[in-house]
């Protein structure tokens, strides 16, 4: 496949890809298809395909493949279709910065040091867990406090049992596949709390990780203490109102060995900030338009640096775009100063990506990935310009823990080049 000859490392490149998860992956395969012959892959773990390693559960490639595949499964998968490609990738290997004009400074034990250009960068970080120093949990700090995303490594990577008893702060989808990992391998989950009226994981999965094993779901409620000094011993945990407020003479107590904390995501923009790429206040990523290009001409962003994807499959699906149109940028192939419409989002919604559409001739249909804010029946997207609307759509339901995804014909951007379409959903 590939060659891992760091002595070899090229000092240019055509595309150089910062992280191997599944939309690095996928980027690599959309470069290569697009006529990049000088691409390099880097990633700060020791092995190709990201996160997907420890993902053991299945629900990867239902979108990409049409079948259900675990973590593995699905890396390899991604793996298989670069295999005869002869790229450079650096694993163990840490970006320390990147400047405006694509000067990239990077470390690892072999190489010591080293800097190399590219003509097109595309960013695939990924994002990492809350932990609780950010969201200020009173009490000790014994041991047996971890985010989800360490237990999942520990237990599925490293063979270790991380409890007996345990609960879980938080109801997003690696919460509530942890809560049935863990009980599948013999510990008790004694509950799940959840500080929203509304599970934060897909349905799907409150239903086989959750209900299936008949474990406990407290919503609106909240941990208020963590009890234990050399290891933990139990949480106390209270009902809240509508304000985020406890509710007096509500609190109990769980005695537990184990906490793990699913609280949320938060994307690795860290590299972006110094070039000064412009980050969207409301998927915490960098704002992108249909050909996955960031504010800085030359520069892309795929996978859930962007947002926090429902599916590895859409990460893999902007990675290849992000792949494809970075290639053709290195070729001179996307013109600059490119007209754009801005993609606002209006009543009901959440957050939009991408947040500006290409009308260029280069412009393509694309997946417009919309959350909103709260549960609805038989929604109607409705997208509109300053005089009318330009498309509508209406779905059975929309649930501010699923992504909606809408296909758009890229007629409709090159139709209203330089307007704002706010995007609103009424139900």
């Amino acid at each position: 496949m590939t060659k891992r000859n760091n002595k070899k490392i090229l000092k240019k490149y055509e595309v150089v890809i910062i992280g191997a998860g599944p939309a690095g992956l996928a980027a690599v395969l959309g470069a290569k298809d697009n006529g990049a012959e000088k691409i390099l892959l880097i990633d700060r773990h020791k092995w190709l395909g990201g996160l997907l390693q420890q993902c053991i559960h299945p629900g990867f490639g239902l979108k990409r493949y049409k079948l259900e595949l675990t973590g593995p499964e699905y890396a390899h998968r991604n793996l298989s279709e670069i295999k005869d490609y002869d790229i450079n990738f650096l694993l163990d290997t840490t970006v320390l910065d990147i400047t405006r004009d694509k000067r990239i400074t990077l470390i690892n034990t072999e190489l010591g040091i080293e800097e190399v250009e590219s003509k097109s960068v595309i960013f695939a970080m990924g994002c990492r867990e809350r932990t609780r120093g950010n969201i200020n949990i009173p009490g000790f700090r014994p041991a047996g406090v971890f985010t989800a995303g360490t237990a999942q490594r520990l237990m599925n990577i490293d063979g270790l049992k991380v409890g007996n008893k345990i609960v879980i702060l938080g109801s997003g989808d690696i919460g509530l596949i942890m809560a049935r990992r863990c009980t599948i391998e013999g510990a008790k989950v004694e509950a799940v709390i959840e500080i929203l009226d509304r599970p934060s994981g897909l349905r799907r999965n409150v239903v086989q990780c959750l209900e299936d094993f008949n474990i406990p779901l407290f919503l609106n409620h909240t941990i208020t203490f963590i009890k234990g000094k050399e290891r933990i011993e139990g949480i106390k945990f209270t009902r809240i109102n509508k304000s985020f407020q406890c509710i007096s003479k509500s609190e109990r107590f769980i005695e537990c060995d184990t906490l793990l904390l699913s609280v949320g995501l938060i994307p690795e923009i860290e590299l972006l900030n110094p070039a000064g790429i412009k980050i969207d206040p409301r998927t915490g990523g960098p704002f992108v338009d249909n050909l996955m290009q960031v504010s800085l001409e030359g520069f892309f962003a795929c996978g859930n640096l962007v947002q926090v994807y429902d599916l590895a499959d859409y990460a893999s699906i902007d990675g290849y775009q992000a792949g494809k149109n970075a290639a053709l940028f290195s070729q001179g192939k996307i013109a600059k100063g490119r007209k754009k419409v801005i993609l606002s989002p209006g009543k009901g919604i959440k957050s939009i990506v991408p947040q500006t559409a290409d009308t260029s001739i280069e412009a393509v249909d694309s997946n417009i990935y919309i959350r909103v804010t709260e549960y609805l029946d038989n929604p109607r997207f409705i997208f509109k310009n300053s005089k009318d609307i330009v498309f509508e759509k209406k779905l059975p339901y929309a649930i501010p823990s699923e992504m909606v995804v809408l296909s758009l014909n890229k007629n409709i951007f090159k139709q209203n080049s330089d307007e704002i379409i706010e995007i609103e959903v009424v139900s």
